[in-house]
């Protein structure tokens, strides 16, 4: 008589990437059928090609003032597509370089600043009483003061460097997040399972960790993608009002260069357009992505297709 030996299933881990595997799957069939969405994250792709490459397509040296290969205040040409600055720099290559600075402060700036709001907004929500009370009295100082006003108080004060600007921007804009993941935590923390799990012996990490921001993660995420646009924006107003750092290349810089140069009363156009019209692509694209993100992680939303 033949037995046969069943083979071992697969483990958790295993079951566990699956899960996520097709959960990439569905999101990314669902996120396609958004065209915004899927116009906004090719912008995106190619920015980020864009700022990539610089190094390789218009070299680090593209920001020198000495040895500049023409002219101040050049109009475009064929050697200069977009003109030069005041100094006589191409402002193709300042662009295509200031794409690396702008991009990552937005990035680094909005994650920095979602991070403080998911925390806030899980702590005040898990914590009720005193705790709560105290963390969202904070958040409400912090919405109804300027946010670019506290940042300008900030980078004043600090050296002027992108850390600056970064941590300026992080820690000014994250009480709309922390009211929102505050909401879903109080959400989440009321349904059936939260409370076998604090039955079972599950502490507050546990709960926390384990159950809650697992949950709020997905408007985490799309929080993330909407604030880095707004990030980039709060980087290009500080860089114009000459609170960035000097030694770095960035749309918001090169603004405020044109405007230091008379640019506007000029009619040196070309000095102004191409960092204006850089910074709203961007924006907009980080738009479109975070509208879409938001419609497939949460579709009684309604947004519109």
């Amino acid at each position: 008589m033949t037995t046969t030996v069943a083979r071992p299933g697969p483990g958790p881990r295993t079951l566990a990437w699956q899960r996520r595997r097709r959960s990439a799957a569905r999101f990314w069939r669902q996120y396609r059928t958004h065209r915004a969405g899927v116009a906004g994250l090719a912008a995106l792709v190619l920015f980020a090609l864009i700022a990539l490459t610089a190094p390789l397509t218009v070299g680090s040296d593209v920001a020198r003032v000495t040895d500049a290969p023409g002219n101040p205040l050049e109009a475009p040409s064929g050697q200069f597509p977009l003109g030069t600055d005041r100094f006589g720099r191409n402002l193709l290559g300042l662009v295509i370089w200031g794409a690396r600075v702008s991009l990552l402060v937005g990035l680094l700036a909005a994650v920095l600043s979602v991070a403080i709001g998911a925390v806030v907004g899980i702590v005040a929500g898990h914590f009720r009483g005193a705790w709560s009370t105290v963390l969202m009295r904070i958040t409400d100082w912090f919405l109804v003061m300027p946010t670019l006003v506290l940042a300008i108080a900030l980078a004043t004060v600090m050296s002027r460097s992108l850390g600056t600007v970064i941590l300026a921007i992080g820690v000014t804009t994250w009480p709309t997040t922390a009211r929102l993941v505050r909401a879903q935590t109080l959400a989440v923390e009321s349904r059936p399972y939260i409370e076998r799990a604090r039955a079972l012996g599950g502490g507050h990490w546990h709960v926390m960790t384990r159950h809650v921001l697992p949950n709020v993660m997905p408007l985490v995420l799309a929080q993330t993608t909407l604030m880095v646009s707004s990030s980039i924006l709060a980087e290009a107003t500080l860089a114009f009002l000459g609170l960035g750092d000097p030694s770095v290349v960035s749309w918001g810089g090169l603004l405020q260069d044109a405007r230091e140069a008379g640019a506007v009363s000029a009619g040196d156009w070309w000095y102004l357009v191409p960092p204006g019209i850089a910074i709203a692509l961007v924006a907009l694209a980080f738009t479109l992505c975070g509208r879409a993100v938001e419609s497939v992680l949460n579709p009684r939303l309604g947004v519109a297709r």
